[in-house]
């Protein structure tokens, strides 16, 4: 593998094509698309500040590196990454993608981040600010995420998630086949309209939570005392340690609680409007 150590590059294209090659303490100046259309490349210890810096990027191990705030939208179209223990300050990472791999990396503006990337395994993360990450991602892997962005998860589908404090608003919305365990899903508007979402001993804060649901389950779930309104129109299977303030309208299925605050059921339950709620004895 060639070596390219100790030096800067700006401009346009400077780096363009190249293959099989070890960036060490390389600077990617002013200028655009710095590295581009290249193949097998490990970038160590390196500074990112133009435009576009890695895109079209197929195979790459990139590590102990920084993306400072200018180097915005820097990785799309890129396949088979694994990036290591960076901090990124700019938005708008990481789009149309496949086989992205994160580990032990800071993302200080999540705005528009994630989106369409396909086989996304996320681990030990943090997201901070910014609205819609992980946009229409599939199959996707996520063990110890911290975030405060907003919106996050939308149209995600095919995803597991493990271990992770999501402090958001309007999350969850309109996925497919996503279970999330031993995590704190914290905002309003959680998992509407979406199908087959699955919490396992998840902690849920925030209003009008998991309504419009198609194939709604949750295990040894908790709720805060502000969670009103769960589970309108939505088909579920629920088992809820503790105290859940309010539920309102469910379409079907079996709720079981410690405690069920309230109950309403109004003129505008959805048929077959046959959901059985009980206390646990």
């Amino acid at each position: 593998m060639e070596l390219i150590k100790d030096k800067s590059f700006g401009g346009e294209r400077p780096l363009f094509g190249i293959h099989d090659t070890r960036l060490e303490n390389v600077t990617i100046t002013e200028g655009e698309s710095g590295i581009k259309c290249c193949q097998r490349l490990e970038a160590d210890g390196c500074r990112f500040i133009g435009k576009y810096p890695w895109w079209h990027v197929d195979g790459s191990l990139i590590s102990n590196c920084f993306f400072e705030v200018t180097s915005r939208s820097a990785i799309w179209y890129s396949t088979d990454m694994v990036m290591r223990d960076s901090v990124i300050d700019a938005p708008k990472f990481f789009r149309e993608m496949r086989n992205l791999t994160l580990e032990r990396v800071q993302l200080n503006d999540a705005d528009e981040t994630f989106w369409k990337v396909k086989g996304l395994t996320v681990k030990d993360v943090r997201l901070h600010g910014g609205t819609y990450p992980f946009m229409f991602c599939e199959d996707v892997t996520v063990d110890g995420l911290e975030s405060d962005s907003m919106y996050v998860f939308q149209y995600v589908r095919n995803a597991v998630i493990r271990n992770s404090k999501i402090v958001t608003k309007d999350a969850f919305w309109e996925t497919e086949n996503v279970t999330v365990y031993d995590s704190v899903l914290e905002g309003e508007y959680l998992g509407w309209h979406s199908k087959n979402l699955r919490l396992v001993r998840c902690h849920i804060a925030g209003e009008q939570p998991l309504c419009y649901v198609d194939g709604l389950t949750l295990e040894d779930c908790t709720f805060d005392a502000a969670c009103d309104r769960a589970f309108e129109d939505s088909v579920v299977e629920a088992s809820i340690r503790g105290t859940i303030t309010e539920i309102k309208n469910p379409k079907s299925g079996h709720i079981v609680a410690d405690k069920v605050g309230a109950i309403t059921i109004d003129e505008f339950i959805k048929e077959p409007a046959n959901c059985v709620i009980t206390e646990r004895v």
